[in-house]
């Protein structure tokens, strides 16, 4: 019996009509309307024809999320009343509810990743859903470029329909009207009840969080702040964090209260996400929910929301190699959406975690994965699709160009693309496999080693993290699965099962009826157990360790699936990785959880593969998470692609070293002294050496220090064509002053026997003739009328003179340098040499200033002149009666 009430009142019908119209014409349209207006139920069944308007048609509709396409397919179905796997199905990654009468299917976008891979046509699909594309999830985008190729090429007549509650309506517009003129916008009012806002900051600033890390402090102010809500408003609370973790957490510290505390999230079992999206009954309800509540799910009841204003997104650390989730301030749009949530079906208010001056500065909507993700499995996808650049993909955002070609170096090493980009036979068969393209080689190259069913089963667990209580050892994680009862230990056994499956059957989609259009998943069921253990046993003796241990099972699989990541020890729990980066085991912190008790054997390991690793704040190397013993054959044999021998020359330790040596990536297995190496090597390492540690390893005397002093005083007065003989600038142009001492040096005595002065010389404007003036510009010594040749000093900013007084007696005017632009400052000394007085301008100083210097010397040093009159005395370098004589 079709619930026609329930559906009468979904705001969404009154946009129908536009709706059909749009897609009967052009073909495509943008569904813009807020949650709970029905987008996500009525229109595909309405497009469908199940609810005895219009003709019937095979709608898809594609889901970001797994619980949101179950959620979704069971609403519909409860609608038409009717069960899943009727008239309405769903299909997720290990799980398929459909039939022969299934006319709207809802599944991942993952799993329509894999259908349009396999059948580009869609064969029997009329019209294509793709929900919440406000949310930018790369998979969804791809999906969106994918079937916009699929309709210019292959299906004009296929209907497309990107719908959203908040979105940028008018770019997806034009992404979907091509060439032609923009697709049509469908906007359908919701039924809104007034939120209040209640601004609700933590009392002492709290730390921001970072990598999967949330300070507590922040934790344990959001279960307050939800005890508070409970306290002064009615209704259900739904609370929003960013990640599992947070959740468990803080449903710790609501231990107590006078409410039923529910956890959703993408792991949690169906049991508990049907009881929340069921509605309560009669007792009040706390649900802890991650951004898949934003406006995937409807939680019936809720008239509270408690924002924590986090997020957890993808990011790719290129300079690391690590990819891995990350906490992100949630953006206004998100904040918006998750305000929605409490004024659906009544007013409502929302406390917000933060202070109301930061609210500006959030970003005004979440950041497209293909900007920030890892894009290796996006790659695989675009090159099976036959464009490996994605150069001739409709896409919202182009993909960096540099993650891009990080990606295709992954792929060209596991072999799933030639060194065009295109996609291999084995690259094909990854691609169907419904995990990352890693795991998927892993998955097939453990296989060959340990058989199938063991490849799978650690594969299953490197797919989807395991709680944190199973420890940082993988081999003890998978052993703590196989005898678990927990949720995760379900999931595990299911995508072990479904993993098998596809190992076991080259080229075949796994638990997929041929011909009726269901998907592998991501998606598609596995198969029964028993079907799926007869196939997987058939190759479980293939390969030299088929009988080996678990220990040995794990690090060989986790080590195939990143190669780069395998990593030897350097001190107590340190390690480095073949990729470069340092790494280091989980220390004792609040967060730590088991991975970081003492006991862990990876503490005592020579050798990991390190399966999970995270950067925490402030540290150059990364936290291991989770990780398998291995030795160095395994490590050998994995990343046989990262290893290298040969000869290195360089400069380590202020000296040159010469080696063969050789490696596993960055990490040195042996070496030994070279006792030829070759001399253009040697002279590159000297090179360095000297760029490195400066010019202060070669002989630098008095002589070589005042030449340089000259030569930049006149590149700084003169200009052209007075070299730079700055620091930077001398190391840059070494080859063209030290040429010749730098191709007979060896080693760094070499260097320090270099006169740097006679090799100066070589770079004085030769050429023009200038060369010949320099003394004239820049006079080592000027003559004064003692007749003594004076040293000047070029080290400061003005040229100076020191010089006894008495010396210059009949002089009138202080010298000048550089064609006489420059004045010398001249230093006046007392005939013991102390400073006296200091001028640039010495015909002043003989007329206002020479008065108090005489009257305060001529007592201290009675032997030597001291005429009135200084302009006409004789200069002298004497006493007085020393002069007298002659």
């Amino acid at each position: 019996m079709i619930a026609r009430d329930a559906l009468a009142q979904l705001p969404v019908r009154t946009a129908l009509p536009a709706l059909r119209e749009a897609l009967d014409g052009a073909g495509t349209a943008v569904l813009c309307a807020p949650p709970g207006t029905g987008k996500t139920t009525l229109v595909p069944l309405e497009l469908a024809g199940l609810t005895g308007a219009g003709p019937r048609r095979r709608v898809l509709v594609a889901e970001p999320r797994r619980i949101a396409a179950r959620a979704a397919a069971r609403r519909m179905a409860w609608l038409l009343g009717e069960k899943t796997g009727e008239q309405v199905g769903f299909t997720v990654r290990g799980e398929r509810r459909a039939g022969p009468r299934t006319t709207v299917e809802v599944v991942t976008t993952g799993v329509l990743l894999q259908r349009l891979q396999r059948d580009p046509e869609l064969a029997g699909v009329d019209v294509v859903v793709l929900d919440e594309c406000h949310e930018r999830h790369l998979d969804a985008d791809t999906c969106a470029a994918f079937l916009l190729d699929v309709r210019e090429t292959l299906r004009p007549e296929l209907r497309l329909v990107a719908a959203s509650a908040t979105t940028d309506a008018q770019g997806w517009a034009r992404l979907l009207g091509g060439s032609d003129e923009a697709a049509q916008v469908v906007e359908a009012a919701g039924v809104s009840h007034p939120v209040d806002v209640v601004w609700a900051p933590p009392e002492r600033p709290v730390r921001p969080a970072h990598g999967l890390r949330v300070d507590p402090a922040l934790l344990t102010h959001v279960a307050g702040v939800v005890r508070r809500a409970l306290r002064e408003r009615s209704g259900d609370v739904l609370c929003f964090l960013p990640g599992v973790g947070e959740i468990g957490r803080v449903a710790g510290e609501l231990a107590g209260v006078d409410a039923e505390v529910l956890q959703v999230h993408g792991r949690a079992p169906a049991e508990v996400q049907d009881a929340v999206l069921a509605g309560g009954d009669g007792v009040r309800r706390v649900v802890l929910a991650t951004s898949v509540a934003e406006s995937s799910l409807t939680v019936p009841g809720v008239r509270v929301v408690v924002d924590s204003g986090l997020a957890r997104v993808p990011r790719m650390d290129h300079a690391r190699g690590l990819s891995a989730l990350t906490t992100v301030r949630a953006s206004r749009a998100a904040a918006r959406q998750r305000a929605g949530r409490a004024g659906r079906e009544a007013p409502g208010v929302v406390y917000r975690c933060w202070a109301e001056g930061e609210d500006a500065r959030l970003p005004a909507f979440p950041e497209p994965e293909i900007k920030v993700a890892d894009l290796t499995a996006f790659a695989l996808q675009t090159a099976c699709w036959g464009d490996p650049s994605a150069s001739g993909l409709a896409l919202l955002d182009p993909p960096p160009a540099g993650a891009l070609a990080a990606a295709r170096e992954v792929l060209t090493a596991i072999g799933a693309v030639d060194g065009d980009g295109r996609a291999t036979p084995r690259g094909a068969r990854m691609a169907r496999m419904g995990v990352h393209p890693r795991l998927a080689r892993a998955l097939l190259d453990g296989a060959a080693e340990v058989g199938v069913k063991r490849a799978a089963e650690v594969v299953a667990l490197l797919s989807e993290e395991p709680p944190r209580a199973y420890g940082d050892d993988l081999a003890a994680a998978w052993r703590t699965a196989r005898r678990g009862g927990d949720g995760y230990a379900a999931r595990w056994r299911q995508e072990a099962r479904r993993l098998a499956s596809v190992g076991a059957e080259p080229g075949v989609a796994p638990g997929v009826a041929r011909g009726s259009g269901g998907g592998a998943d991501s998606g598609g069921s596995a198969g029964s157990g028993a079907a799926v253990d007869a196939r997987a046993n058939a190759g479980a003796g293939a390969g030299a360790n088929a009988g080996a241990s678990d220990d040995v099972v794990a690090g060989l699989v986790a080590a195939l699936a990143f190669p780069e990541r395998v990593a030897r020890a350097r001190g107590v729990g340190g390690y480095l990785m073949a990729s470069g980066t340092g790494a280091e085991l989980a220390g004792a912190g609040p967060d730590a959880g088991a991975r970081a008790g003492d006991g862990s054997r990876l503490r005592d390991a020579g050798w990991l593969a390190v399966a999970v690793a995270d950067r925490p704040v402030a540290s150059v190397s990364a936290r291991v998470r989770l990780a398998a013993v291995i030795d160095e054959e395994t490590a050998r044999a994995a990343a046989r692609a990262l290893y290298s021998s040969g000869e290195e020359v360089g400069w380590s330790d202020g000296e040159v070293v010469a080696r063969t040596v050789t490696r596993l990536g960055a990490i040195e297995l042996s070496s030994r002294p070279l006792t030829a190496p070759n001399p253009e090597l040697l002279r590159d390492a000297v090179v360095s050496g000297l760029r490195r540690e400066g010019l202060g390893l070669l002989r630098w005397s008095p002589a070589a220090q005042a030449l340089r002093q000259r030569m930049a005083f006149l590149h700084r007065e003169v200009g052209v064509p007075w070299p730079d003989v700055s620091d930077a600038a001398l190391l840059e142009r070494a080859w063209d002053w030290l040429g010749i001492e730098l191709g007979r040096a060896r080693r760094r005595a070499d260097l320090e026997r270099i006169d740097a002065g006679q090799a100066l010389n070589r770079l004085l404007p030769w050429a023009t003739g200038d060369a010949a003036r320099f003394d004239t510009l820049a006079p080592e010594r000027i003559e004064v009328p003692s007749g003594s040749h004076i040293r000047v000093d070029y080290g400061g900013e003005q040229p100076v003179l020191a010089v006894k007084l008495q010396e210059l007696f009949g002089w009138h005017e202080s010298p000048r340098v550089a064609d006489g632009r420059v004045p010398v400052l001249v230093h006046l000394l007392s005939p013991a040499g102390r400073p006296a007085a200091v001028t640039a301008d010495l015909a002043s100083f003989w007329r206002d200033g020479y008065r108090s210097v005489r009257a305060e010397l001529r007592g201290r040093y009675p032997k030597h002149p001291w005429p009135e009159d200084p302009t006409t005395a004789e200069p002298t370098r004497h006493t007085s009666a020393r002069l007298k004589r002659g």
